[in-house]
Parts: C-alpha cells; structure tokens; sequence
C-alpha cells in the first residue's frame, strides 16, 4: 500500500470515528433535552467545538436524528432477524427478542428514548416514514410470536394477545429511561429477571 493511500484511510477511519463520536453526543442531547428544544449549536457545546464545525459533518439536526435512529432500528431488526430465524419455539423466540431488546438498549440508550418521546412526531416528515413502517413491523412480529405460542400450548388462551403486546413492549423500553450501561445488572441480567415475571404470568399450566 502506497504512502499517500495508508494516509487517506487512516483520515478516512479518523473521520468516521469523529462522526460517531458527534453521534453519540448528539444522541445524548436529544434524549435530555429533547429533539425540538435541541440545536446545531447545543449540540456542538455539548461536543466542545464550534456550531460551523459541526455542520463539516452534518447538514442538519435532522440528519443526525435519522442516522441515530435508523442506525439503532437497524441493529435491533438485524439481532431480531437472527433469532426468528433460528427454528426456535415460540416461547424461545420471544426469550430471544426480549434479551435483544434489553441489550438494544444497553448499545442505544439514548437512541431508543429519543425514539420513545418523539417517533409520532417525527414519523408526520417523509424522512422519518420508516418508524411508522418499522413500528408496525415491531407489532406483527409480536403478535406473531404470542399466537404461535398458543398454538405450541405454550401460552394461556385466555389472555388478550394485543393487550399483552402492549404490556411487554412498553414496560421493556421504557427501561430505557433508567437503564445505565455498567450498572449493577447488566441487559442480559435485567432481561433474565424480566423473563421470570413475565412468562409466569402468560405461560400455560
């Protein structure tokens, strides 16, 4: 490899490493501060450089939004993907999904609140149509999951499938208002505990 070439990589790799590093502020100050009360100029204080400089990467507020946001959904989608199609039973696929959640939260915290408080807003711009379609994915998978583990016998027949989808969606992420990476319990532990509550309230005698 050529002097020049070994070079503009290692810019290359130096520059996308910065980028992530304005990501994760800029995340950071999205979820505390919220997505609207949020500007170029807080989040280049918040990074300590100038709000030019910020733009040398970013053409928008809007733009780092979507790159947190779909950057998370992507990987949460991908370890989801990886699970359904493992051949597993319906109550080890939802194990599955809800470990990955938990750990979704302990590699995107700040992106998975920022998603929480302001999804239905931003889904109403074209840029951010994809939350409505990924939320609705997110929906059919569950639902999926619990009808399955009826028919498997796994799962009571008695409870509302819809309602218990909404249980378990909402208390697994709002975790993310309260979860802290190096805490205690780390995702996979939460997501243990959480499983024991749960499955023995839906599980089938």
């Amino acid at each position: 490899m050529s002097p020049r070439r070994r070079d503009a990589e290692g810019t290359a790799a130096a520059r996308a490493e910065r980028r992530a590093e304005l990501l994760a502020t800029a995340a950071e100050v999205f979820a505390s501060q919220g997505y609207s009360a949020t500007t170029i100029r807080k989040v280049a204080d918040a990074a300590g450089i100038l709000g030019g400089s910020l733009y040398y990467h970013f053409d928008s507020k809007e733009a780092m939004a979507d790159e947190i946001l779909s950057t998370f959904l992507d990987e949460m989608w991908a370890a989801y993907e990886r699970v359904l199609a493992a051949g597993l039973s319906a109550r080890d696929a939802l194990e599955g999904v809800i470990v990955e959640s938990f750990r979704s939260i302990d590699r995107h915290r700040p992106a998975v609140v920022l998603y929480q408080n302001e999804s239905k807003h931003l889904a109403t711009s074209e840029r951010f149509h994809y939350l409505l379609e990924s939320q609705r994915r997110f929906e059919k998978m569950w639902l999926s999951l619990l009808d399955r583990g009826v028919e498997e016998g796994a799962f009571r027949a008695d409870l509302d499938r819809t309602l218990i989808y909404r249980f378990i969606r909402d208390t697994v992420w709002v975790a993310a208002n309260w979860y802290q990476h190096g805490g205690r319990l780390s995702a996979d532990d939460i997501a243990k505990q959480y499983l024991a509550m749960v499955l023995e309230g839906i599980q089938a005698s």
